[in-house]
């Protein structure tokens, strides 16, 4: 019975390394790509077709780079094109989205103080929000109201403000921020798999059939590029937020996210202005401290500010209640509350902690059963928790209770296995 959950952690755990590999190549080379494309110089050689070029050197050796607008005269014997790092990155992270999220549903993504709704429904608006998200911000870019790159920014900007809002009034915190980083880096992925290698095919056909390139698909592409340049910062954010509850579980929290996509625009443009030459624009990071700032004084402004409804056994799901229901529930719960509750309490009593970590709450014998899982494995399986250097400890017996209690619930009659 054990083997499902041990498998099922390092299958997340796996699939989140892989993410997190990936991940790393795409952004690296969107990075690398972008601060070339903005440091290019006018060729030495004014006769050379080029319409950019630059020298640099790493490793232990120089590179002479040169840039072609819409395409060189001929086609090159060999092309390396940049794709699978995106779509390695956006499928890895889909699939964590299924393991963590739809699997874990009732535990990570429904939160009945937000919307008391069935867990099928609420990944079912997990992934329509995913695809109306790609559909309303290509549609955009793709009309007369896209030609203008500034409104069209401001516009895209307020979207995410209401996805922002939207998210958090339908999940949980943490799944409301995963759910905007995941909606912003979909739409991220979908412009290289969409448009930008799409309109660099175009290109290369045409040069193969020797035509010459509309510059059109370039100019497209280059828009494409510059969103996803703006974008990556807040993703990352809202990817690493799970592990804060000041940012995800604070009564603003869909603020908090408004505030991070400008410091992302705040970031990249210092770092933009100074691949191109033009300066060290130094007054962005003043700006990214207030918004920073900001973003500090909204996360105190109201953590947990509602009541857990999961304080009533009554309320948490079916998959939860087995656990209550099991042999050593109430060995297990004292354990738990002497030992854990100090951490993980609305206001923890350890001194310099704000939140509970992870904003995982072990207070009350719904919140003790709806984490189960997590306490066996924190604190029966591994000896994880409590963390070495505290005064609370956990003997061989403690950890053998949480371990028989786990497999005593494991044992109970369960529903049939469905995401609702």
């Amino acid at each position: 019975m054990l083997l499902y959950p041990v498998l099922l952690e390092w299958l997340e755990f796996a699939v989140r390394w892989l993410h997190v590999i990936t991940a790393i190549a795409w952004i690296g080379s969107s990075f690398y790509f972008i601060a070339l494309d903005l440091g290019l110089r006018s060729p030495i050689d004014k006769n050379h077709k080029a319409n950019g070029e630059a020298w640099q050197v790493h490793g232990g050796g120089f590179y002479h780079i040169q840039k072609y607008m819409v395409a060189p005269e001929r086609m090159p014997e060999e092309l390396t094109w940049f794709k699978w790092e995106s779509y390695a990155t956006w499928l890895s992270g889909f699939a964590l989205m299924i393991l963590t999220y739809y699997l874990g549903a009732e535990l990570l993504l429904v939160d009945p103080n937000v919307q008391d709704i069935p867990p099928w429904v609420a990944v079912f608006i997990s992934v329509a929000s995913l695809v109306f998200g790609w559909v309303l911000y290509d549609t955009i870019c793709k009309s007369k109201f896209g030609e203008d790159n500034t409104r069209l920014m401001i516009l895209l900007y307020i979207i995410l403000v209401a996805m922002a809002w939207g998210y958090t009034q339908v999940f949980s915190g943490r799944a409301a921020f995963l759910h905007l980083g995941a909606f912003t880096a979909t739409v991220m992925s979908a412009n290289v798999f969409l448009i930008i290698i799409p309109n660099q095919k175009i290109v290369v056909k045409d040069l193969i059939a020797g035509r010459a390139p509309d510059p059109k698909y370039g100019k497209i592409a280059k828009q494409r590029s510059t969103h996803n340049n703006y974008l990556t910062l807040p993703v990352l954010f809202m990817m690493l937020s799970n592990h804060y509850p000041l940012a995800f579980a604070a009564d603003y929290n869909w603020l908090i996210a408004a505030l991070v996509f400008l410091m992302g625009v705040t970031i990249r443009h210092f770092f933009n202005t100074m691949h191109k030459h033009e300066g060290m624009l130094w007054w962005t990071w003043g700006a990214t401290a207030v918004l920073f700032a900001a973003v500090i004084w909204l996360s105190t402004a109201g953590i947990y500010g509602q009541d857990d409804a999961s304080e009533d056994v009554s309320a948490i799901g079916p998959y939860s209640q087995r656990f209550v229901a099991a042999a050593g529930f109430d060995e297990v719960h004292e354990i738990v509350t002497s030992n854990c509750s100090m951490c993980h309490a609305k206001e923890p009593a350890w001194e310099g902690m704000a939140s509970p970590p992870k904003g995982v709450r072990l207070e009350t014998p719904a919140q003790i059963a709806t984490h189960a899982k997590d306490i066996w494995m924190q604190a029966g399986a591994t000896d994880a928790m409590p963390p070495v250097g505290t005064y609370m400890t956990l003997d061989d017996d403690s950890r053998a209770a949480i371990r028989s209690w786990y497999q005593a619930g494991l044992e109970q009659p369960r529903p049939e296995f469905k995401l609702w």
